[in-house]
Order: C-alpha cells, then sequence, then structure tokens
C-alpha cells in the first residue's frame, strides 16, 4: 500500500487517507465550530453568510485529529522521517454554509506559506519554503453538493516550472495566479469529498479552489500545512528525495524535455 500511495502522490498530487482519525473525534471538533460561528445547527435561518472563517484552534480533538497514527505514517512516508515538525492543533477552518450569495474566495489557486515584509499576500517559491503539505482535514460528510474543495489531478507537476525563475525569494500566490490557471486547465477535474475523519494529503503546488455550498447542510473542513521540520532540498547527494521533492524535480524534468 505504500508503493501504491507513494505513486499515486507522485502523480495527481494528493492522496487521500479514509477514517485518517475517528469519527467521534471529528464530531467533537465540528461542535466545537459550530460554538465559534455563533450559528444553531438546527435552524438554517441563522446561517448568515456563506463561508465563516476560523482561526487556530488547540482544543484536544483537534490535536487529536491533526496526530493520529495514520497521518504521522502518512507523513514520513511523503514528507520523510525527521523532515516534518508536528502539530499541536488546526487552522484555517473554512466552514461553508447553503447560500444564495457567492463566496468571494473561490479562484484557482496554490496556497504560500510565507509573507515577507511589507506583503500583503502569502508567498511561495520553488522549495516550497515553510509547506511541506497542503492538508485537508473533514469534520462532515461533503458530498459534491456541499462545497468540495475541487483539485486539478496533477498541476502539481505544472507549478516548478513557473515558480523557478523567482528562486529562494518566491513569487506572491495572488501574482502567479493568472499563469497558474492557464497552466494547469488541461487538467482533468477532482472534488475532496469524503466523511468525517478522512483527510487530504497534498503537494503543497496541487492547484486548488473552494466553490459554493449548494447543497442543504454546511461543510466543515480545516486546511492547515504540514510545516517542515528542515528545508527541502532538490539537490541532493545522496539521491534520499522526499516524494515532495520528487515530484518537484519531475516537474521540473518534465518541462525541459517539452
Amino acid at each position: 500500500m505504500d508503493d501504491v500511495l507513494l505513486e499515486r502522490f507522485i502523480e495527481d498530487g494528493f492522496v487521500k487517507i479514509e477514517g485518517a482519525f475517528p469519527p467521534r473525534v471529528a464530531a467533537d471538533c465540528a461542535r466545537l465550530l459550530w460554538r465559534e460561528t455563533g450559528y444553531d445547527p438546527d435552524d438554517p435561518g441563522t446561517w448568515k453568510d456563506p463561508v465563516v472563517w476560523v482561526p487556530g484552534m488547540g482544543q484536544g480533538p483537534f490535536a487529536a485529529a491533526a496526530n493520529s497514527p495514520a497521518l504521522h505514517e502518512a507523513f514520513d512516508l511523503l514528507v520523510g522521517e525527521g523532515r516534518w515538525a508536528t502539530r499541536y492543533g488546526l487552522g484555517a477552518f473554512p466552514l461553508r454554509f447553503p447560500h444564495g450569495d457567492e463566496p468571494d474566495d473561490a479562484g484557482w489557486h496554490i496556497d504560500g506559506s510565507w509573507t515577507p515584509e511589507g506583503e500583503t499576500w502569502p508567498f511561495a517559491n520553488l522549495r516550497s519554503r515553510d509547506r511541506a503539505l497542503l492538508m485537508l482535514f473533514l469534520f462532515t460528510e461533503v458530498t459534491e453538493d456541499n462545497a468540495p474543495t475541487r483539485i486539478r489531478v496533477g498541476s502539481h507537476l505544472d507549478v516548478p516550472p513557473l515558480l523557478e525563475p523567482y528562486g529562494e525569494a518566491g513569487v506572491s500566490g495572488l501574482e502567479i495566479a493568472p499563469r497558474l490557471v492557464e497552466a494547469t486547465a488541461h487538467r482533468p477535474l477532482a472534488y475532496a469529498t469524503g466523511s468525517p475523519g478522512d483527510v487530504y494529503l497534498c503537494h503543497p503546488f496541487l492547484v486548488h479552489a473552494a466553490q459554493p455550498n449548494h447543497g442543504t447542510r454546511p461543510r466543515f473542513l480545516a486546511q492547515p500545512p504540514l510545516h517542515p521540520a528542515v528545508p527541502f532540498e532538490l539537490d541532493r547527494p545522496d539521491g534520499d528525495y522526499s516524494a515532495v521533492e520528487f515530484a518537484i524535480r519531475r516537474g521540473l524534468t518534465l518541462a525541459r524535455e517539452g
């Protein structure tokens, strides 16, 4: 299974870990998130906005979700043993509600990982500074009707040659977004659907987008980064590349081969 997971991650840019943490933990997380919204779970009339963003949460259920044995094993496999930093909570919760208004955050993009002084938008660079993975933690049932994250399958391979000219300094995700959209338009589409407790582990260069919730129930998820413990390296003398590094190198090779 490890070989299959690695192959899928390198080719598609993501893998789904079903039941990565227990459904009861997901239910506890959802309960705490409802409390943050101030909305009534049983009264759609109180769901005022199409999306509610909740910042970092460090209560026990969130720490448990982030540190399940299944996820730690997958982190070792994709990022490398000793190369990722333990999370003690989760953050960046876009909670999407059925609503007549369109959200204003549904464009195709990659997630940046640091914001240089004087800038207002996160940056990314070829070595994916400060971001080892993008992760999607599902706390409610997510179907194609209630705003699953849209994914351009394999788009992570198109991004490295776009980032390479910017060197270590990197580039704002906002600035490079139009080129990302154009370069990955040919990629097939997938939806991050699943059950409470499922987690998608995504390459940091995977091009993805939100969408409106056209269902009847809210969609609760977290989309935190997994931080690296050591910087990624794209020229290792021993060739001991992680899956993330290998995919970046493959993207550069494919671009050069044309």
